[in-house]
C-alpha cells in the first residue's frame, strides 16, 4: 500500500496544473487585468460618476420642486383663507343689506298703509258729509211736504219753511250729540 501511495505521488496529479500552465495562466490573467485596469475600470468609474451626478441632480431637482410645491401650497392656502374671509364679509354685507331692505320695505308698507287709511278715512268723511247733505235735503223736503199736508197750504216757496227745517235738523243733531256723549 505504501507502494501505491508512492506511485501515486510520483505520477501526475490531475487536480494540480503543471508548472508551465500556471505561469501561462498567471501571465494571461495579468494581461487581462492590465487591460481591465487600463480600459474598462476608468470607463466604468466614469459611468458610475455620471450616474451619481445624474442621481444627485435629480435629487436636487426633486428638492427644488418640492420646495416650490410647498411654497405654492402655502400661497394657495393663504389665497383660500383670503377668499373665505372675503366670502364671509360678502355674506355679512348681504345679510345687513337684506335687513336694511326689509326694514325699508316695512317702513314703506307702513307709510302706504297709513296713506291708504288716511285716504279711506277722508273718503268716508266725504261720503258721510255728502250723505248728511243729501239726507238733510230729503228730510227737509219730506218735512215740508208733511207740514204742507198738515196745514193744507204749500210751504215750498217760503224761506221761512227752509229756516224751520234747518232749525229742526240742528236741534236733532244736537240731541244726537248729547246722546253720543252720555253713552
Amino acid at each position: 500500500m505504501v507502494h501505491a501511495v508512492v506511485a501515486a505521488a510520483d505520477s501526475h496529479n490531475p487536480l494540480l496544473p503543471a508548472g508551465s500552465d500556471l505561469v501561462w495562466a498567471t501571465l494571461c490573467f495579468l494581461v487581462v487585468l492590465a487591460f481591465f485596469v487600463w480600459k474598462f475600470i476608468p470607463s466604468f468609474l466614469k459611468l458610475l460618476d455620471d450616474r451619481s451626478a445624474a442621481i444627485e441632480g435629480n435629487i436636487a431637482k426633486a428638492d427644488e420642486a418640492q420646495n416650490k410645491a410647498e411654497a405654492l401650497l402655502d400661497q394657495y392656502t393663504a389665497q383660500l383663507a383670503d377668499a373665505r374671509s372675503e366670502a364671509a364679509a360678502i355674506r355679512e354685507q348681504a345679510r345687513e343689506e337684506g335687513k336694511r331692505i326689509v326694514a325699508e320695505h316695512k317702513e314703506q308698507a307702513t307709510a302706504e298703509a297709513a296713506r291708504v287709511t288716511a285716504q279711506a278715512q277722508a273718503q268716508i268723511e266725504s261720503e258721510r258729509k255728502q250723505a248728511a247733505t243729501q239726507l238733510r235735503g230729503e228730510v227737509g223736503s219730506l218735512a215740508i211736504d208733511l207740514a204742507s199736508g198738515v196745514i193744507g197750504e204749500s210751504l215750498k216757496d217760503d224761506a221761512k219753511a227752509a229756516g224751520i227745517v234747518d232749525r229742526f235738523l240742528a236741534e236733532l243733531e244736537a240731541a244726537e250729540g248729547k246722546a253720543g256723549a252720555q253713552a
